[in-house]
């Protein structure tokens, strides 16, 4: 049964009346919190001062002018200040007294973890009297044995109220080692600490959620069988460092899902190590895209102005040699202007290919159907290979729409089985497979039966303009392959198998959100724009809600169930961003498509990308829909 804040504050208020001690919170501004009816009676105080919020001062100067509890004094002010000053310093205490009425009370005092304290008072004086009475009774007694006994009897009474002051301080720690454990196992990482023999002894429970297929209750375990010999191996000497005394980060790849991980050892002094372990490979996807952004700038920047040149240059050769085309100088002539223009025209490919590779060829990303790629893939390849040439595409891929640029990946894997064409001559077998690797990569290889990459080529092939087709090659396939997966913050490898060469495309597994006929929220703060795409939404079939700011969308997030789809703007009214909108939700499984018109190479814009798709504003209604329903707009 749920009770209603007043219905509380009865039961407690009835609950503490039936306590025989008179008994007084007052909070850190020395303000009384709460109070039993005794506590009144004992002191015979006024309603005034036993009511919440009733001052500290108030009461002591009432018990001082009114009461005399206190005795004579002649400075009432000071006394109510210097009980002001010592309870403002509080410490726990345990004194007897005793009143102007012959009373005899015990207070027992003990602060409060919020601040302010409690007080108990007990009347003893019939346990006085009864100790006054054996020892005028108890001649036989000597008055030492009476003495002990009666700071035998005081003793026991500090000790009882010690007892209490420590029974609070250990549900203090207990609530207070709760919270921290919540804390840790809320944290997107594995917190850990092994002793000197690498046992675990302590765990934030965490260990599946970063390297997935580990257990999580792993207290009492070795560490290498808690994170299996493969990954152990990599982390061993880090840990053998760490056991000596050295502090440690560094980085590895799992074999089994193939994920970034990040570990920190730090030694503790008692021999054993602290661990952090992280998931840092959606950041280490964005950080090999960025850094590829930043090769492409520079490489820009450098063959621009060249580039530029050798244009003006091919331009002025080509109109050259179309003037003596028209001179009619004879065969031999027109063989050598023939020959010119051609290599001139084959300089100016060269030269589209170089600004291809350097220019701002931005990836943009949609909903993209796998298993339709490899099937016109297929269709686009077959016409471009000889006839004892096979061509096998093993599609080992799952039904889920990625976001990728078809585009781009497309005109990469149709490269490298023209490259496997021309390394297989006449007759061999070129074989397309893919597979998933853990919900983490797409893997696409092509491999072929021709002679496999030469030592120097495994070294340079993906060096522009290096080459093994001669005149024939332009040498900027494999680079333009490559910085197509860089820029999808992926990887590429090439080697070479027993019957031939292998060429690996590793892709960031990130699924494509499905929203049909569901509820987006709109995030964004300038009013013209979130027309504009209210609109676009609409036109997709969905229907709409708003928000200006991430706290107003985070709060639309917990109100609403039916929200399918978020799309929002990275910078927002307020100092949130549309980052840590997505941060907020993180773990619900909504989707989150971010928007900006921030450049590429923006640390946001960076960030963003780690999060899911990023669309670069300005933007069309068909390229949103990509990134939703690639069917909903032709």
């Amino acid at each position: 049964m749920k009770y209603s804040d007043k219905q509380t504050r009865l039961m407690t208020s009835a609950g503490l009346n039936l306590i025989a001690q008179a008994l007084s919170i007052y909070d850190s501004d020395l303000r009384l919190v709460v109070s039993n009816q005794r506590f009144q009676e004992m002191f015979d105080l006024p309603d005034a001062l036993v009511q919440q919020g009733a001052k500290f001062a108030d009461t002591i100067r009432y018990l001082a002018e009114e009461k005399d509890e206190y005795g004579t004094i002649e400075d009432v002010s000071a006394l109510v200040q210097t009980r002001v000053d010592q309870a403002l310093a509080f410490e726990p205490h345990y004194i007897e007294r005793t009143r102007p009425n012959g009373q005899v009370i015990s207070v027992e005092g003990a602060p409060l973890p919020q601040g302010g304290w409690v007080a108990v008072y007990t009347d003893i004086t019939r346990t006085k009297r009864v100790e006054q009475l054996l020892r005028a009774r108890s001649e036989e007694l000597s008055d030492q044995l009476l003495t002990h006994a009666e700071e035998l009897s005081a003793t026991n009474r500090k000790l009882a109220a010690t007892i209490t002051a420590l029974e609070e301080a250990k549900r203090q720690l207990t609530e207070i080692e709760g919270r921290t454990r919540l804390t840790t196992e809320m944290m997107p990482a594995h917190i850990a600490h092994v002793d000197e023999d690498g046992h675990y002894t302590y765990s934030n429970r965490r260990l599946s959620a970063v390297i997935p297929g580990r257990p999580s209750e792993i207290l009492g375990m070795h560490i290498a069988d808690a994170l299996g010999p493969s990954a152990f191996e990599r982390i061993e000497p880090h840990l053998l460092a760490a056991y000596k005394g050295s502090n440690s980060v560094f980085e590895f790849t799992e074999e089994h899902d193939q994920r970034r991980i990040r570990v920190a050892f730090t030694p503790d002094q008692s021999g054993g190590v602290y661990i952090l372990s992280m998931d840092i490979t959606e950041e280490t996807q964005a950080r090999v895209a960025l850094q590829q952004s930043r090769r492409r700038a520079m490489a820009s920047q450098m063959t621009s102005g060249l580039a530029h040149d050798f244009s003006n240059l091919l331009t002025i050769i080509l109109g050259t040699q179309t003037r003596l085309e028209r001179m009619n100088l004879g065969t031999e002539a027109d063989e050598l202007v023939q020959a010119t223009l051609s290599a001139a025209r084959r300089g100016g490919r060269l030269l589209n290919r170089i600004a291809d590779m350097t220019g701002n060829r931005t990836l943009r990303p949609q909903a993209t159907n796998i298993h339709s790629l490899l099937d016109d893939l297929k269709i686009l390849s077959s016409p471009s290979l000889p006839r004892a040439v096979g061509l096998s595409v093993l599609d080992n891929t799952t039904d889920d729409r990625l976001l990728l640029d078809p585009g781009m990946l497309q005109d990469a894997l149709l490269n490298l089985v023209l490259n496997a064409r021309d390394a297989c001559g006449n007759n061999g077998q070129i074989t397309v497979s893919a597979h998933v690797v853990g919900r983490t990569w797409l893997e696409i290889s092509v491999n072929d039966t021709g002679p496999g990459f030469s030592s120097e080529a495994l070294e340079k092939a993906l060096n522009p303009f290096f080459t093994t087709k001669g005149s024939e090659g332009s040498g900027l396939g494999l680079p333009m392959v490559y910085d197509m997966v860089k820029l999808a913050g992926g990887d590429m490898r090439i080697g070479n198998t027993p019957s031939g060469a292998s060429v690996t495309l590793r892709l960031p597994y990130r699924v494509a959100p499905d929203t049909a006929g569901g509820l987006a929220l709109l995030v964004e703060d300038n009013d013209d724009l979130r027309a504009l795409f209210r609109d676009m939404l609409i036109d997709l079939g969905l229907s709409v809600i708003e928000a200006t700011s991430v706290d107003e969308a985070s709060a639309l997030t917990a109100d609403l169930e039916d929200i399918t789809l978020i799309l929002s703007d990275i910078r927002l009214q307020g100092e949130a961003t549309g980052l840590d909108l997505a941060d907020r939700i993180d773990g619900s499984g909504l989707p989150v498509i971010l928007m900006t018109s921030l450049p590429v190479n923006d640390p946001l814009y960076v960030e963003a990308m780690t999060k899911g798709p990023v669309l670069s504003k300005p933007f069309t209604i068909h390229q949103l829909s990509q990134l939703i329903r690639p069917e909903a707009v032709a």
